[in-house]
C-alpha cells in the first residue's frame, strides 16, 4: 500500500519493529545504506519476530541509487523541521514515506531539496523527537486511515 524508506537506520530494534509494521500493513520497506547493523543480525530478526519473510525489503547503496531505482516516486519526508503536519497531507496508495537516522534525522541537503515535502508529527515544544519506529507507525496508520484501511480487517 505505502512504501517506507529508512535513510541510514542505525538501531536494529527500530528497523525490526518497522519491518513488523510493514508486514501487518502491507507496506514495502526500503533501506538506504550504510546501515548501522546487518539485516541478518539477531537483534533485527528478533524485533521483527517471524515477519521478515512477509516484508518486501529493498536496499540501496545511497540515496541517489534509491531515486534512480524509484523514478517518479511521490516522496514525503518526515522531520521535526517539517512545516506541514502529517494529517494535513492527502496520502495516496504507493506514496513513499522517508524517515531519517535515529540520531541525526535527514541530511540538510535532502531537507533543502525537498523543503515543500517535509512533514511532521505534532509534539510538545522543547522535546527532541519521537522514537523512529513509533513515528513510522503513526504515519503509516494515518495514511491507511485516510484511505479507508483498504484491504485490512
Amino acid at each position: 500500500m505505502f512504501q517506507i524508506v529508512l535513510y541510514e537506520p542505525e538501531i536494529p530494534q527500530n528497523t525490526g519493529n518497522i519491518a513488523r509494521t510493514c508486514a501487518v500493513t502491507g507496506c514495502g520497506l526500503h533501506l538506504i545504506e550504510p546501515l548501522g547493523f546487518s539485516i541478518d543480525a539477531r537483534q533485527v530478526r528478533r524485533a521483527g519476530l517471524d515477519y521478515w519473510d512477509k516484508v518486501l525489503v529493498d536496499a540501496y547503496p545511497d540515496f541517489q541509487a534509491f531515486l534512480s531505482q524509484n523514478p517518479g516516486a511521490n516522496l514525503y519526508f518526515l522531520s521535526t523541521k517539517g512545516g506541514t503536519y502529517y494529517h494535513q497531507v492527502r496520502f495516496r496508495p504507493g506514496d513513499y514515506l522517508v524517515f531519517g537516522r535515529e540520531t541525526a534525522g535527514l541530511p540538510q541537503e535532502i531537507m533543502d531539496r525537498y523543503r515543500d515535502r517535509l512533514i511532521r508529527l505534532p509534539m510538545l515544544p522543547g522535546l527532541r523527537s519521537l522514537n523512529l519506529a513509533n513515528t513510522v507507525c503513526a504515519t503509516v496508520y494515518e495514511a491507511l486511515r485516510q484511505n479507508g484501511f483498504a484491504g485490512m480487517l
